[in-house]
């Protein structure tokens, strides 16, 4: 290693790939791979991090190459970082003073504020280099000496993939960082249009990863520390290995309990092991080989797993019109079988749920659309069944799509408004309390943001927030149970549950005790046992979690 090197990472967030924090994107450490195989020393830095010390920037003059990561095609609400805005990637290119700077990432298919907004492709002012198509390949092209254009070549990508593992090293939260894993890119659809609206077509038709390839990289990662995988970046995780041409592909359950099996035994003390995205139109046309594949993700991954679904509308007639994959009785369908394998428990907690995403602002949306999305969602609820998540966003329509020229953007947004109100106060938490009953037990919390009550989330897919009403450090590790629920969060007490040692602030939280009751009963303490606890509160929901250590004695 001769001379030093800068990643910055602006963060990603695609229809198949995310790199917010508390996720790091294959893009980085596949870039750091690179890097390292033409005698670089990769540094890597965050946005975040350079919006906290703005002097930073003025380091980036040492390095030899800077290349920046960042594009959001897909936003959504974040808690762990904030993707870099169009301003600042700009000023980083202008005020980064290295002999050469590069930029890429799906920021390469162009940029919006919001939801709601045109993404706008231009170049971006400041950068020598926009690296197109995958960031890894075409920087190692442009390094080279040809174009700073790249295609998919997985055989690179795998060996890049294990020479950049050490990166992760230098995230901001190390070691609670999950590491997005690539299994595939492009769309079994992309030769039939795919969504209308969507940009994993512009990929291409799939390109599948081996299975050899993903273990290398698992086990270079978990050399280096990593605990937490997502088998993530991908369009549809049951088409995976599938071959051909076919829209829809049938499953192959073999392929995917090998994948799984694989990662196990390449991190065989791994924390977490969670999946994305599942096409419920891939469901609902083969439901046997779809069963048993969803099979094979239960016995081989972590519980509290979410299959992201496709969905984008109850509408069959704004599926038509935007080429979309499932119709709203498909979707029904693969919700019915995912519960069907999915829906057990382990510690009160499912193995793997559905999640709906909704996009609006599509061509051919109407009024009635809202009011048939909102039909569907109380058609779940009354069946009974778990839905883990509802994302509800505004179309961001790109270049080279369909929606970018056939949209319904700026025509409904009161109803956007209203449906989005309707769904968080109607659906999200009676479906809470449906999920995460009280006495759910969350393990491996990781406190983010502390206070009074401070807020804490497992790393996964579509992790629960769960506000604890003690402060607690930023980076904290705990085990918790549910007690009550918000609109889009739960209410947790550390696990066990120590009775003698609670505030008066937490032990209110308790099911049955309450406000009024809380500073009568913290009189009373300290109890000596259950029995004590229940001749003067009664039984709780999360009487099997309650402790009774003597007063001032440490926690275990």
């Amino acid at each position: 290693m001769n001379s030093e090197a800068v990643i910055i990472d602006g963060y990603v967030d695609e229809p198949a790939c995310l790199g917010v924090p508390p996720y790091i994107s294959p893009y980085i450490r596949s870039v750091a791979g690179v890097l390292v195989e033409h005698g670089h020393a990769p540094r890597y830095l965050t946005i975040d991090r350079l919006r906290d010390d703005t002097r930073l920037i003025g380091s980036l003059s040492r390095a030899s190459i800077v290349v920046m990561i960042a594009g959001v095609t897909v936003p959504g609400s974040y808690i762990g970082g904030k993707p870099a805005t169009l301003t600042e990637i700009q000023q980083i290119g202008v005020q980064a003073k290295a002999p050469t700077t590069a930029i890429g990432g799906p920021i390469a298919f162009g940029y919006a504020p919001q939801g709601g907004r045109k993404a706008i492709r231009q170049a971006i002012a400041g950068f020598d280099v926009t690296l197109r198509g995958p960031p890894a390949a075409a920087l190692d092209s442009y390094l080279r000496g040809g174009s700073a254009a790249g295609s998919h070549d997985y055989a690179k990508l795998d060996r890049w993939s294990i020479l950049g593992s050490p990166i992760i090293a230098q995230h901001p939260a190390f070691p609670f960082v999950v590491c997005e894993l690539e299994t595939a890119s492009g769309c079994p659809r992309a030769a039939v249009g795919g969504c209308s609206f969507c940009t994993e077509p512009l990929y291409g038709l799939p390109r599948y990863r081996t299975v050899e390839g993903i273990a290398g990289e698992v086990g270079a990662l978990y050399r280096n520390g990593a605990r937490h995988f997502r088998l993530g970046r991908q369009p549809d995780l049951l088409a995976y290995g599938t071959g051909g041409r076919a829209e829809f592909p049938k499953p192959r359950p073999d392929l995917i309990e090998a994948l799984f099996a694989s990662v196990r035994e390449a991190a065989p003390d791994l924390l977490t092991l969670h999946i994305d995205n599942i096409n419920p139109g891939t469901i609902a046309r083969h439901e046997e080989a779809s069963r048993a594949a969803l099979e094979a993700i239960v016995s081989g991954h972590t519980p509290g797993d979410v299959a992201a679904f496709g969905m984008e509308t109850a509408d069959p007639a704004v599926v038509s019109a935007n080429n979309l994959k499932a119709l709203p009785e498909d979707v029904f369908r693969a919700i019915e079988i995912t519960n069907e394998v999915g829906g057990r428990r382990r510690e009160g907690i499912p193995e793997l749920l559905p999640g709906l995403n909704f996009v609006l602002g599509l061509a051919g949306e109407t009024w009635q659309t809202y009011a048939l999305n909102e039909a569907f969602l109380e058609r779940v609820l009354k069946s009974g069944l778990l839905v883990r998540r509802v994302n509800i966003r505004q179309l961001m329509p790109f270049e080279g799509t369909p929606a970018y020229e056939n949209n319904t953007l700026g025509l409904h947004g009161a109803r956007y408004r209203t449906f989005k109100e309707h769904v968080r106060k109607h659906f999200d938490r009676p479906m809470l309390e449906r999920v995460f009953p009280r006495g759910a037990v969350l393990r491996h919390l990781v406190v983010e943001i502390s206070g009074s009550t401070s807020f804490a989330r497992q790393l996964g897919s579509y992790p629960i927030l769960a506000g604890i009403p003690l402060s607690l450090p930023v980076r904290t590790v705990l085990d918790a149970v549910v007690v009550d629920w918000g609109m889009r969060s739960v209410t947790a007490l550390p696990c066990p549950v120590d009775i003698n040692g609670l505030p008066v602030s937490a032990l209110r939280r308790i099911p049955g005790i309450g406000k009024k009751r809380a500073a009568a009963i913290a009189a009373k303490r300290p109890f000596p046992d259950r029995e004590a606890f229940s001749a003067a509160v009664g039984s709780t929901p999360i009487d099997p979690l309650l402790v009774f250590r003597p007063p001032g004695a440490p926690s275990p």
